[in-house]
């Protein structure tokens, strides 16, 4: 009986196997879905355009971006974690809704470890604070100052998650008073700081960099704790004047749990050579985005570090999941 068992078991094993390998051979038999979960003009639907461009080529099969924005990003990954895990809906996302969500939402209809396989960390995304240039602050320092001198009278905007929880553990740390005002999408945020609705907000390198050379933003430093090598004139927190804070929004990409090795392999090799490819790295540097990558285990312990932090950052902030 033993050796029956056992046999039934080495055929069992072998089985799957197979179909595991003839999975990977005939993928991908139809067009590939990216999903994002922010909207149309967001710095990451630009990121993802030149992603899939390259990765359909690679695949012989189109990578459409599919947008589903909505309650924080949760939309979009709810899709992706109920998607068949065969390779054709994969999730290209950022810190908001693997690192922030959970500590920013009750009841999270999905977990962010649990429901996704890592394929591959595409790079980061760095972050500006920005205000109106009729605000009169030129650097950080005065603008801590100008806030502290009018309790409650600035504005800021959000869009995001990194949005959200910069400014506030920023609010936090300097002692100042300053309203909150929610936006869906970072186009309409912009032009509200822009005509001095609100004063003040984090925005992505890539969506507000144009404001910035045409002056209708004035940045004052890059939310990352060193300079960027994006924008090299530009302080980072250190130097600013917040030595204890550095925030940045990384973007990678995943499938739904339970895909098949093979075809998580192939799209994390893909995906690698894209981030590490010099032309691409240096095409998305043009829109403020910083390409690289790595291992898939290094991805999957990332992920599971910044969710320790994200946590911890919403937290100390105060802020209360809705």
């Amino acid at each position: 009986m033993r050796s029956l068992f056992s046999l039934f078991a080495i055929r069992a094993v072998a089985c799957l196997a197979m179909a595991s390998g003839a999975a990977a051979q005939t993928w991908p038999s139809r067009p590939v879905t990216m999903v994002l979960p922010f909207p149309a003009g967001s710095g990451l639907e630009v990121t993802a355009r030149i992603v899939a461009d390259r990765l359909g080529a690679a695949l012989g099969q189109p990578v459409i971006v599919d947008p589903r924005p909505g309650a924080n990003g949760a939309i979009a990954a709810s899709l992706v974690a109920r998607a068949a895990p065969d390779g054709h809906t994969i999730f290209m996302t950022t810190n908001s809704t693997h690192s922030a969500a959970p500590g920013l939402v009750k009841n999270l209809p999905y977990d962010p470890i649990r429901d996704f396989t890592p394929l591959a960390r595409i790079g980061n995304l760095p972050f500006l604070l920005v205000v109106n240039p009729k605000l009169p602050v030129t650097n950080f320092a005065e603008l801590v100052a100008y806030a502290k001198a009018n309790p409650g009278k600035l504005n800021y905007g959000s869009t995001n998650a990194t949005g959200l929880v910069g400014m506030k553990t920023i609010a936090r740390m300097t002692g100042v008073d300053m309203v909150h005002v929610p936006y869906k999408a970072t186009p309409q945020a912009l032009s509200d700081l822009i005509s001095g609705e609100i004063q003040t907000m984090l925005v992505d390198i890539a969506s507000g960099s144009a404001q910035m050379k045409a002056g209708t933003v004035r940045a004052l430093a890059v939310t990352t704790k060193e300079r960027s090598a994006l924008l090299p004139d530009l302080p980072g927190t250190r130097e600013a004047g917040l030595p204890d804070f550095g925030v940045n929004s990384w973007n990678g990409v995943f499938g739904p749990a339970g895909m098949p090795a093979p075809v998580a392999e192939r799209l994390h090799a893909e995906l690698r050579k894209i981030a590490e490819n010099p032309e691409i790295r240096a095409r998305l540097a043009t829109i403020g985005f910083d390409a690289f990558s790595g291992t898939r285990e290094e991805f999957a312990a990332f992920v599971q570090d910044e969710l320790v932090q994200w946590t911890k950052w919403i937290r100390d902030a105060g802020i209360e999941p809705e």
